[in-house]
């Protein structure tokens, strides 16, 4: 139930108000992402974490001076693989044998499956990628209102202005979504004292 409570209490706050969050709440929000569920465990993703005032000031100005960038205390931005290679997941196999002290070659049939990944056209892959930042945002999501910190999500931004600010393409990222982190703004946030709406549980589930 507290969980619900948590979720009850969060929204996508409008305005924060710049107080900076505790190092231990950002760490727990940043190792639940590190946790989060992905296919396969490949994780197809990086998540720049921007602190740097003059960094958010520039984010800011290709995110249709959106207020929230420069007020939180964190800024998240979810960047996806622009596509799948061989050496990402050879250095997954490695990765993973490494850390459960197998062998490479008992980890043979797995990797086999991602066959089908690196045989999609380039598009397609950066399609696969992108949904599985997602699922990263949703944890975060859901690991900032455990903490009662608040969280907005976005994708109202200039993706190719931020790839060039953060220097993305020579990493072989595209950004896809941002999510700031801080403190809602009661006095300027409109949206703070509304009633949360959502659709009914008839409205919204199917029993099969």
């Amino acid at each position: 139930m507290e969980l619900i409570e948590k979720l009850n209490w969060r929204y996508a706050a409008k305005r924060m108000n710049g107080k900076k969050i505790p190092a231990e709440k950002l760490d727990h929000i940043l190792e639940a992402i590190r946790l989060s569920a992905s296919s396969a465990g490949l994780q197809p993703y990086k998540v720049l974490v921007i602190s740097d005032a003059a960094t958010k000031e520039k984010l800011k100005a290709v995110a249709y001076n959106q207020p929230q960038i420069t007020e939180a205390s964190e800024v998240l931005v979810f960047a996806a693989w622009d596509k799948v290679n061989e050496q990402h997941i050879d250095d997954y196999m490695a990765y993973i044998a490494s850390e459960r002290g197998v062998s490479l070659e008992s980890l043979d049939a797995f990797k086999a499956n991602f066959g089908k990944i690196l045989s999609r056209p380039a598009e397609e892959q950066f399609a696969w990628t992108s949904r599985q930042t997602y699922i990263a945002l949703g944890t975060g999501l859901i690991a900032a209102a455990v903490e009662e910190i608040d969280a907005t999500p976005m994708e109202g931004f200039d993706n190719a202005a931020v790839d060039e600010l953060l220097g993305l393409q020579q990493k072989g990222l595209k950004s896809v979504s941002i999510l700031t982190l801080g403190y809602r703004d009661d006095e300027q946030d409109w949206l703070a004292p509304l009633k949360k709406v959502r659709r009914t549980k008839a409205e919204l589930f199917e029993m099969i």
